[in-house]
């Protein structure tokens, strides 16, 4: 059963027929890996969780650079030089508090 602040975050995907109160349960119930944090996986990745996907999981070795400002909507400039994932995480979890999101590097970050 959905909590009182999920019935009202979520209250515009559930009143769809095809997703409804259990559709959005078992999104808060489900993992995804986005690879990538950079020019798609960034808005994939705000708009998974915005969704209401329980757990994301980011893998990334990049630093976030200038140059990727312009296009990744996850970073800013105080995160240059942070990992990608490190700050994905962080911008997600300041927009959409109480969800769980892990943040990995790749082998080779």
């Amino acid at each position: 059963m959905l909590s009182d602040e999920n019935l009202e975050r979520y209250a515009r995907q559930a009143i769809m027929p095809d997703i409804g109160e259990e559709g959005q349960e078992r999104l808060l119930e489900s993992r995804m890996l986005v690879v990538g944090a950079g020019g798609l996986g960034s808005p994939a990745i705000f708009y998974l969780a915005a969704a209401g996907v329980g757990n994301l999981t980011i893998m990334d070795g990049e630093s976030v650079d200038l140059t990727n400002l312009n296009r990744q909507i996850l970073h800013t400039t105080a995160s240059i030089g942070s990992p990608k994932v490190t700050q994905a995480a962080a911008t997600v979890a300041a927009s959409i508090p109480g969800q769980c999101h892990a943040a990995r590097r790749t082998a080779g970050g």
